[in-house]
């Protein structure tokens, strides 16, 4: 069974930067299918970033260029480094996971098998 632990949230001022993290036990983040979603309040859940093998990425419209998803293997753990932040970023962020997810469809939540308890990003002007 796998588990993911996500930390990194907090209180930023619109421009600046935070990077999650979300630590992976049970799995192996080089061999399986990762992203980050969020859910802002009053809004369904957003897709946000994908990788997948710590290689092929994919990102949201909304988020590419200012946000970056990575792996460090040896951690065991999938980093969200987000730069440029918005008050519309505001939410609550959580990763996910999935051990057999190679079609195109990365960007629907339904198709992550383990997803963490989430960590809260809230960006004031």
């Amino acid at each position: 069974q796998m588990q993911l632990a996500e930390s990194g949230g907090g209180l930023v001022q619109a421009g600046g930067s935070l990077r999650l993290s979300c630590a992976v036990s049970g799995g192996t983040v080089s061999q399986i299918a990762m992203a980050w979603f969020r859910r802002a309040p009053g809004k369904e859940r957003e897709f946000v970033a994908f990788i997948r093998w710590s290689s092929e990425t994919y990102y949201s419209d909304t988020v590419k260029g200012r946000f970056t998803i990575s792996t460090d293997n040896a951690k065991n753990t999938v980093y969200l480094q987000m730069n440029s932040l918005k008050p519309e970023d505001t939410a609550v962020y959580y990763c996910a996971a999935d051990e057999y997810l190679y079609s195109m469809t990365w960007y629907k939540g339904e198709e992550y098998d383990y997803w963490g308890q989430g960590t809260q990003v809230t960006v004031f002007s």
